[in-house]
């Protein structure tokens, strides 16, 4: 069922549970949740026609795209947050509307071993005959799987276990009928010849039986060129055209020498000829400090669009300071040009992922009827008053729950999250709701009951990984109201500072980023703010602090209660 479902029969499954444990803490009550995007770079106004990238902004990594007649379906990797696998939908390439997720219930996978960074990698979606095929691999969880699903908004099935090796499927459909599983797996004889050494493997897929079938080859050994030793050939996708079957893959890593490559055949088994003009995109040879630079670009998926040119979605990354950022890998989308000798580019050597591009000309100034109310790029402000029955999709949490700790009903019109054990730096599922950070310019703010029970805390949250976050809460303990600050950075939470406050019902909390530094203030009137931390640095909470290339999330943020 669609999460918004999936979360309402949670919660009606284990409210008895909850409500009736004697030994259950008050759930602390959050009125409010504003969120407020204003990137310099997003406040040039587009004209008619335009559209501007990224076109998901925040950590929206790995896009895979699908198209069934004027409909374009979207994927993205969720790693160890639940629900996973969010699926959208658009008719333009440009406005999207988030479906779903296709992991949406608790059972469907096992994330308990799962840190950040690992669970669901480079998720790839296809369509054939009726149905929706997406392939995806689970990594400490299970390995490679497949879903399906006649309704791209779910619901989803169990997986499907696929057992190969490697990771980064995708599942291909070729105009004679026959479905081709390709991925990134082991080199010949498990033997690397270099750090980074990795093979594109291919195999015959049988999708009436849900197996595959046939011989398992190599198709690229190491990835264009063997001899100037590549690294990290990856997520692979097969499309068919013009009498070619072209393979399209990312090389170079995931940080900053990321790329993406194109070799063609005319049988899918190969052999694969690279083009000798590769990569087809990269930035990894200009300046990532210089203004407004887009780094890390790959990971690219082509489709035809509604204009009947190509277009390519790919993922990218948004520097402020030197290298660093927050808001992770996101959602870019460039024309393809094919060249007279039907190669595709999607950018030419030495240029620069444009900010605002010319729409596809049939979408141009063009909204889908289902367009989403929820701005998913550019500056904006949204807010969430909880006066919905269910959770936006927009709200995440760390791995999938065991009990239900959230409510939208006790009472109507609040979310109402239990404080639990479960932290932030363990492997479980903290009571937290978090949403993505899609600046390096934002605004933040909750308004919230204070808590009622003693040693209980309270709070925003603005998350990198386990080690590596700033929490801003309030506590009850015998000696009265406390404000604090705690910060992860690298090692077990301390605290920065706190202050006691006079007792007070109600609290608004706010958190203010200006790309390398960070403010945390409160109010006990509304809008009377009081600076608590007033120039925290933010490099914490950065991609690099938290792992850099390895890191593959960006920052989110959200609410958090937890019994201290």
């Amino acid at each position: 069922m669609p999460a918004p479902l999936l979360l309402s029969a949670l919660m009606l499954a284990t409210a008895a549970i909850t409500s009736t444990s004697s030994a259950a803490p008050t759930p602390v009550r959050f009125d409010s949740f504003t969120y407020t995007g204003r990137d310099t770079v997003f406040a040039t106004p587009l004209a008619s026609g335009e559209y501007r990238n990224p076109i998901l902004a925040g950590f929206y990594p790995d896009p895979s795209i699908c198209r069934v007649g004027p409909d374009y379906y979207l994927v993205n990797s969720t790693f160890a947050y639940f629900p996973g696998l969010p699926i959208f939908h658009s008719r333009d390439l440009v406005n999207w509307t988030q479906l779903g997720h296709a992991i949406d219930r608790p059972t469907q996978l096992d994330y308990s071993k799962a840190n950040v960074t690992h669970g669901l990698f480079a998720p790839a979606l296809s369509h054939y005959g009726d149905t929706f095929y997406l392939v995806c691999t689970m990594i400490d969880g299970g390995g490679n799987f497949l879903l399906t699903a006649k309704n791209p908004a779910g619901p989803w099935s169990d997986p499907i276990w696929l057992h190969f090796d490697g990771i980064d499927p995708s599942l291909f459909f070729a105009d004679d009928g026959r479905a081709w599983m390709v991925n990134n797996g082991n080199p010949p004889d498990n033997k690397p010849l270099y750090s980074g050494h990795r093979a594109i493997w291919i195999q015959e897929f049988d999708f009436a039986a849900r197996k595959l079938t046939g011989p398992r080859s190599i198709i690229v050994n190491g990835g264009v060129d063997l001899a100037k030793k590549p690294v990290w050939i990856e997520g692979p996708h097969l499309i068919q055209h013009g009498g070619w079957y072209y393979l399209c893959c990312a090389e170079g890593g995931t940080s900053d020498q990321h790329s993406q490559v194109i070799l063609r055949s005319k049988s899918p088994t190969g052999p694969f000829v690279p083009w000798e003009k590769n990569p087809i995109l990269t930035q990894r040879d200009l300046d990532s400090t210089a203004p407004n630079a887009v780094t890390c670009t790959g990971h690219a998926d082509l489709v035809e669009g509604p204009d009947g040119n190509w277009w390519a979605t790919f993922l990218g990354c948004r520097p402020f300071v030197g290298k660093y950022w927050t808001t992770g890998r996101e959602t870019f989308l460039l024309p393809v040009k094919w060249t007279d000798d039907g190669w595709p580019q999607i950018l030419p050597p030495g240029k620069r992922v444009p900010y605002v591009v010319s729409a596809p000309k049939s979408s141009a100034g063009l909204r889908p009827a289902s367009h989403s109310v929820t701005p998913l790029t550019g500056n904006f402000t949204h807010r969430d008053d909880f006066s919905s029955s269910t959770l936006s999709p927009l709200w995440i949490m760390l791995r999938a729950p065991t009990e239900t700790w959230w409510s939208l009903t006790s009472p109507a019109g609040h979310l109402s999250l239990t404080p639990r054990a479960d932290s932030l730096f363990g492997k479980g599922n903290p009571t937290f709701l978090a949403r993505r950070l899609q600046h390096a310019r934002f605004d933040a703010a909750t308004t919230l009951a204070v808590p009622t029970d003693h040693n209980v805390s309270a709070g925003l949250v603005v998350f990198q990984n386990e080690t590596h976050y700033y929490y801003l809460g309030i506590r009850r303990t015998a000696d009265g109201l406390s404000i604090f600050l705690e910060l992860a950075n690298g090692k077990i939470p301390e605290l920065v500072t706190s202050a006691k406050i006079a007792d007070t019902a109600a609290l608004e909390l706010r958190i203010t980023g200006e790309e390398n530094a960070l403010s945390f203030a409160y109010a006990t009137s509304p809008d009377k703010w009081q600076p608590l931390v007033p120039d925290a640095d933010a490099t914490p909470i950065t991609v690099q602090a938290a792992g850099g290339g390895l890191h593959f999330t960006g920052a989110v943020l959200g609410l958090h209660a937890r019994l201290d």
